[in-house]
């Protein structure tokens, strides 16, 4: 006999602008009981430093969380220079402190950064929660145990100081999936030979939602105590599925990829994921995600994710 869920079924994203000392869980957790929900889950862990943007996933909506997990990010972090952490960040203790160079300016400081523009190789940080051997590697950080950790490819879009003060930089950062700010902010350190750490770490972009979309918690709690659904506040899962090319489908097409079964279409050449819409040349309801792949003079979609029809918008 199978378990029955507690919750109900709510469907679909919350931006959520996740405040400061507080896990991601631990506000995913806050807002799935705001909700009631039966299934949840976020995009990404944040640290308890950081704040910004959050997406969360809800029903259907968790189908994609990889996809999501996957997209590109943006922060705007400020760093410490002068001052090494165990952590990297402010929460840990001081490892190692230098004096800073005297002569920093935007001017001076713009080959530095140029050197971490583009496509580089990052290693994690030792407090990341990348796996080893199925444990987060923080908690061998806190063992005391060194794991070896081979250096991966990232690409910064964008690198930019926003501001140069007493110690401290201001910096945004454009980047790809895995990309680790607090390492980042060392090795920059390590660059000006000081050593640098992060005191303030804001997340402004993550898969395609930025500040102007998210939500604060205690709005959320205030519209509870009156009373009022927050069901309005949620976007359909295809708002963060934007960066694949869109394909309608329509008659015997989509009954069958309705039915889990690959079709070939003689129009819209594509390869790699697409976003189905039931439709005929004009976007309706969205269907979920599928593989194109060329074949010859038409192309096969092979369905990968596919939505309730309960749920599509």
């Amino acid at each position: 006999m199978s378990r029955r869920r507690k919750g109900r079924d709510v469907n679909g994203i919350l931006v959520i602008d996740k405040p400061q000392g507080v896990t991601s869980n631990g506000i995913l957790q806050q807002v799935k009981r705001l909700y009631g929900a039966a299934k949840a889950g976020h995009t990404g862990a944040l640290d308890p430093l950081a704040t910004g943007v959050l997406p969360l996933c809800f029903g259907e909506a968790t189908k994609f969380s990889q996809m999501m997990l996957d997209s590109d990010k943006a922060y705007i972090a400020t760093a410490r220079l002068g001052v090494r952490t165990e952590t990297g960040d402010s929460e840990g203790a001081v490892v190692e402190e230098k004096p800073v160079p005297s002569d920093l300016t935007a001017e001076t400081l713009e080959p530095v950064l140029e050197q971490f523009r583009g496509d580089i190789q990052q290693v994690p940080s030792m407090y990341s929660a990348l796996k080893h051997k199925g444990r987060p590697l923080y908690e061998y950080a806190r063992e005391g145990i060194e794991v070896e950790r081979p250096a991966r490819p990232v690409t910064i879009f964008e690198l930019t100081l926003l501001d140069v003060r007493d110690g401290e930089l201001d910096i945004a950062v454009s980047c790809t999936k895995g990309t680790y700010i607090r390492s980042l902010v060392e090795d920059i350190g390590e660059a000006l030979g000081c050593g640098a750490h992060v005191t303030a770490l804001r997340r402004t972009m993550a898969s395609g939602f930025t500040l102007a979309d998210t939500n604060k918690v205690p709005d959320l709690e205030e519209k509870r105590e009156r009373g009022e659904s927050l069901d309005g506040l949620l976007v359909a899962p295809d708002a963060a599925l934007s960066m694949f090319p869109e394909v309608a489908l329509g008659g015997a097409s989509l009954v069958s990829i309705l039915n889990g079964q690959p079709v070939r279409i003689s129009h819209q050449p594509q390869q790699g994921f697409v976003r189905l819409y039931a439709g005929n040349g004009e976007k309706g309801s969205f269907v979920g995600l599928a593989e194109a792949f060329p074949d010859g003079e038409v192309t096969k979609l092979v369905p990968r994710r596919l939505v309730k029809s309960s749920n599509r918008r």
